[in-house]
């Protein structure tokens, strides 16, 4: 009863985070609502096929679907550990394949936590020349690092606009310490700014860089994985920057025109 307790309560915690009924997630899944009641209560078990379709019906991340199996007495279906190295393989590829071909524009991969984990050459030619790092954290840097807060124009809505991120990405991983505690950081920033609070993200995000000579404004646009088993790389998001203006582009093009 203790594990059904924590599956009911896990269950419902992330109903409510979705905004979905009883009879809203009953529908999607294809059971009764009476059903749904009794598996948040403990009057019922949960069997692995339903606590994995639950878990997608509620768009679970794949850690979190994880913990679903294992308050219902399963083990997890979700990991990184037991994949061989040529099964990870084509997912590897990809992301370098994709940093890669994206020079001479800035790319980078980060994990959920925003942890830098690989980098193009573009960009690890500006993000080291302001202190940026491989496995530093990207919100970190942009609080406390002051050669990448003074490289920045635009600083307050950066700030902004990255706090308006986080809390979209809350809202799809659900409990997220780190994340949660990098918003208060921000939240803290932005109620001192001087500038409007954004109301909705808008339609290009654009980061204006000015250091060492250069003058770069730049959008971004994210990609993750959706379709692997893989929890490490299910995790891990790219970051492809585009030049907003001419001038960027020629100046990119200039420094990091790939060779043939």
């Amino acid at each position: 009863m203790g594990k059904m307790s924590g599956f009911g309560a896990l269950l419902k915690e992330w109903r409510g985070i979705r905004r979905m009924s009883q009879l809203d997630l009953a529908l999607s899944a294809q059971v009764s609502a009476r059903h749904v009641s009794f598996l948040e209560t403990g009057r019922a078990r949960a069997s692995r096929d339903m606590a994995l379709r639950l878990g997608e019906e509620l768009q679970m991340p794949l850690a979190a679907r994880n913990q679903l199996l294992l308050a219902a007495g399963f083990a997890p279906a979700f990991g990184g550990g037991e994949l061989k190295d040529e099964d990870r393989a084509p997912l590897a590829q990809a992301i370098e394949w994709m940093l890669e071909r994206h020079a001479p524009f800035p790319a980078i991969a980060i994990d959920h936590h925003w942890i830098l984990k690989a980098m193009n050459p573009p960009a690890a030619a500006l993000l080291t020349s302001v202190g940026v790092q491989l496995d530093d954290s990207l919100i970190d840097a942009l609080c406390a690092n002051e050669a990448l807060r003074g490289a920045l124009v635009n600083l307050e809505e950066v700030e902004a606009l990255t706090l308006m991120r986080l809390r979209n990405e809350l809202s799809h991983l659900g409990k997220a310490p780190v994340l949660q505690q990098a918003m208060q950081q921000l939240q803290r920033r932005v109620a001192a700014h001087s500038r409007p609070v954004l109301e909705q993200m808008p339609a290009v995000i654009p980061t204006h860089y000015r250091f060492n000579g250069l003058d770069l404004k730049l959008f971004s646009t994210l990609t993750q994985f959706t379709s692997t088993g893989d929890l490490a790389m299910s995790e891990l998001r790219l970051e492809m920057m585009f030049p907003v203006d001419h001038e960027t582009k020629q100046a990119l093009l200039a420094l990091f025109r790939p060779t043939a």
